[in-house]
């Protein structure tokens, strides 16, 4: 997990060049650690680049495994200048890791919330919100999401990394 886990945090942070812009043209804020969208996408897909889609309709695409709806709640965000509504907009910048990152701290922009009652809004809060969505992020996480996202986060901390 440490291999893939630090290239996968330098693969969305660095890695991919494109300039990532919403609809009303500006670079996004973002409130979500590199270190927590890593353990995120560690937990959702392994961050394996290799597993893009081609229909946005058969579910889930990218890295973050985003789907067509949390793209468009996260302002339709896409790269090279592609305009939001083409047609393949959405996969476009879904198997984008930058994009999809991007598209990440948009939703947990718009969603921002403590999901787990523990006073903080925290990267245990966005692991809720990307997995189980902005309105349902106090439900059960999936077993095997929790743990691969906990193990995630405390191999960083076992590196000396917060």
């Amino acid at each position: 997990m440490q291999i893939s886990g630090l290239f996968c945090l330098w693969f969305v942070g660095v890695l991919s060049p494109a300039l990532v812009r919403g609809q009303t043209g500006h670079v996004l804020d973002k409130p979500v650690t590199e270190l927590c969208l890593n353990c995120i996408c560690e937990a959702i897909s392994g961050c394996n680049a290799t597993a893009v889609c081609i229909n946005p309709e058969k579910g889930t695409c990218g890295i973050f495994r985003i789907t067509w709806a949390y793209w468009v709640d996260s302002g339709k965000l896409t790269i090279n200048g592609e305009h939001p509504d083409s047609e393949h907009a959405f996969i476009h910048c879904a198997n984008d890791p930058h994009c999809a990152a991007d598209t990440v701290q948009n939703y947990m922009k718009q969603f921002n919330q403590d999901c787990n009652d523990d006073g903080e809004m925290d990267c245990l809060d966005y692991a809720r919100i990307h997995k189980l969505g902005g309105y349902g992020c106090k439900g059960e996480l999936p077993y095997k999401y929790q743990e691969t996202f906990e193990e995630c986060i405390e191999d960083y901390q076992d590196q000396g990394f917060e």
